[in-house]
């Protein structure tokens, strides 16, 4: 049997192929969020963030059909175990004990994943294609930048460059509380995915061991607490008012027509 069988047919194999997807996804949230905390600095960082990574064409999209490929692997696999392991176990006294020793966050893991994908879905729809507020996306103010913006001290984006005001498109996604508010859901339940989820990562790969499965859970836990913690300063910070506005971001430019 291939290694591609392997993994697609197997037990072990899917377990791997969870694993594998989980390393990506988690690599892409958490550079994700980097990327978002700009925010709270000059409007030319986060709006050079997105036009670099505008500029790297049809890779961005390529990495896009990835992550939401590496989405439906992760989501089918653990279905499918689901199921395998439902069936194997059987329904009865011995299946009740399992579930009560079991971790909340193990129990409920398989539904807050399907949220989180409900929710990136929403994301991506809101802030990539505009479909949700089709108006705003497409009459969205053009920004000037007014300093270089470097990636490893390489400038990649000059300054006097007219990019998206991308800045001010998430500042005002995040003053609609209905907004806010389930972003901040969604991130939460997505914390409390990765708590379990991060533990059963590092065992299927060989890295969690009795003797510091102890530090390992304390780990996992500080950095969902963290991730969570970033993730809510943003529409927090936005919905109260804690954050204002950057005079930068507010100059009333519309975005030059190409065509």
């Amino acid at each position: 049997m291939s290694l591609l069988a392997t993994l697609f047919r197997s037990s072990i194999g899917r377990k791997f192929l969870m694993a594998i997807t989980g390393v990506i996804l988690i690599g892409f949230i958490v550079g994700h969020l980097a990327g978002n905390l700009q925010i709270f600095e000059h409007p030319d960082k986060i709006n050079g963030y997105a036009q670099f990574l505008h500029q790297t064409g049809p890779l961005l999209w390529v990495a896009r059909i990835g992550l939401l490929l590496a989405v439906g692997l992760h989501i089918w696999a653990a279905t499918v175990l689901t199921l395998e392991n439902r069936r194997a176990r059987g329904v009865g006294y011995g299946a009740g004990k399992t579930w009560i020793r079991a971790s909340l966050s193990s129990r409920y893991i398989r539904w807050t994943g399907y949220v989180v994908l409900a929710f990136i879905l929403y994301h991506l729809a809101h802030f990539t294609l505009g479909i949700t507020d089709p108006a705003d996306f497409k009459t969205q103010h053009a920004y000037v930048m007014q300093h270089d913006y470097a990636v490893a001290g390489f400038p990649v984006v000059a300054a006097g460059t007219e990019v998206h005001n991308v800045y001010l498109m998430v500042y005002r996604g995040f003053q609609s509380a209905p907004v806010a508010i389930f972003y901040m859901i969604a991130v939460g339940l997505l914390s409390f995915h990765l708590l379990h989820g991060m533990e059963s990562l590092f065992q299927t790969i060989g890295w969690r061991s009795q003797t510091w499965a102890n530090v390992l859970r304390k780990l996992v836990a500080l950095f969902c607490l963290l991730y969570f913690l970033g993730n809510l300063a943003i529409p927090g910070a936005i919905l109260t008012g804690a954050l204002a506005p950057h005079p930068a971001a507010m100059a009333d430019a519309p975005m030059p027509d190409n065509n």
